[in-house]
């Protein structure tokens, strides 16, 4: 009986989180993409030096540009 219960008592905290959003991965994904936006636009950069907050930024684009050339061209080699 006890069992029963505690299944019970389960399925109503999984159907209401559902219901509430609680099961959702939308936050997460909301936080990784933000993290990732101000990597790219340089947010830790000093802001009051205009040359290193450009210079990051361009480094940090031709970083992720060598990075899909890679994959491309490992992608292509072994596959």
């Amino acid at each position: 009986m006890k069992d029963d219960e505690i299944v019970r008592k389960a399925k109503r905290d999984l159907d209401r989180l559902g219901r509430d959003g609680g099961l959702s991965a939308t936050p997460v994904l909301k936080s990784a993409a933000g993290g990732l936006r101000d990597h790219f636009a340089a947010e830790d950069a000093d802001k009051s030096d205009r040359i290193e907050l450009w210079g990051t930024r361009i480094a940090r684009g031709l970083a992720l540009a060598a990075f899909v050339g890679l994959l491309w061209f490992l992608v292509g080699q072994f596959l």
